[in-house]
């Protein structure tokens, strides 16, 4: 009978140490952080990091929250611009706890509330703004969104990361317009194109036909100078060929004597004696070789007149 109630008072102790385990042992993950409410009250002190923890059974009540970044899609929204045109937007909201006890004590439901309060920043943003500048300006009204939703939401405890607009839909008169103008442009573009084309094309080919031009006159020039310094290197060829001639005639006759002269004008008067004409022009460079010749013609005469005297 002892026997019987020791070992339901293991037992017994073995299940209250089961159940204070199960109520006083938490295992935070990595991306989460846990809330500790202390007989309903709690503090920055009773925010525990992941890890194991340890909680007091029933005093403490855990909350995990996860601090992670996440997302929610704000379905389509019918907005007025500030020029009176209705278009629809719908965009995403990345989002992320910055601060778990925040988003536990000051919102109940931060993921909702950031949704209903996104639909009415929207609104106030998109009426500021005209619908040409919605459609161009899409990430200046992107940055615009995550600055006032996270001015708003610091308060719960919450971080908006990134507002992203998927699409935005004007209404159909207005698409027609915009389809009749993205026509109108595109045509504009491809006669500007075009005509650009032909414009590039004719300065192409003037500019070809000058540079032909140019290098056609620019060969003329060079073939000038070629036949200009050929002529020029013949005149020098030539020049120091009458000049080579001239010195061998200097040489020849600076070797030839005055007898051979003496013939050679002896030989020239014989030619001129020929001639029908009566007035002649004589050398004077021939009297002088004549001189000595007369001389000694003279005194050969002499000398053959004494013998004849004196017989």
């Amino acid at each position: 009978m002892e026997l019987g109630i020791t070992i339901a008072a293991v037992v017994a102790i073995l299940v209250l140490v089961l159940v204070f385990l199960y109520l006083s042992v938490r295992v935070v993950q990595q991306y989460e952080k846990m809330v500790v409410f202390r007989l309903g009250r709690t503090n920055e002190g009773l925010v525990r990091d992941p890890g194991l923890r340890f909680l007091i059974p029933i005093v403490d009540r855990p909350v995990k929250v996860d601090v992670r970044e996440q997302f929610i899609e704000v379905a389509s929204q019918t907005t007025i611009t500030r020029d009176n045109a209705p278009i629809n937007v719908d965009f995403l909201i990345y989002w992320r706890i910055a601060d778990p006890l925040k988003s536990i004590v000051n919102v109940a439901y931060f993921a909702g509330a950031l949704q209903g309060v996104a639909t009415t920043t929207l609104r106030a943003v998109i009426g500021d703004i005209l619908l040409d500048e919605v459609l161009s300006r899409r990430e200046q009204i992107n940055e615009v969104l995550r600055t006032k939703l996270d001015e708003v939401t610091e308060r719960w405890g919450g971080k908006v990361t990134t507002v992203e607009i998927r699409e935005i839909t004007p209404p159909r008169d207005v698409q027609d317009a915009m389809n009749r103008q993205l026509s109108a442009e595109r045509t504009r573009r491809a006669v500007i194109t075009e005509s650009e084309g032909r414009r590039q094309s004719e300065i192409n080919i003037a500019e070809g036909a000058k540079q032909a031009a140019i290098l056609t006159a620019e060969g003329e020039r060079q073939s000038l100078i070629l036949r200009a310094e050929g002529a020029r290197q013949s005149q020098i060829l030539n020049a120091e060929g009458f000049g080579q001639a001239l010195t061998r005639i200097y040489e020849s006759a600076t070797a030839i004597d005055q007898k051979t002269m003496l013939l050679q004008y002896l030989d020239a008067l014989k030619v001129i004696g020929q001639s029908p004409s009566t007035k002649y022009i004589i050398p004077a460079e021939f009297t002088q070789l004549v001189g000595p010749l007369t001389t000694g013609l003279g005194i050969a005469i002499a000398s053959a007149a004494a013998p004849s005297e004196q017989a």
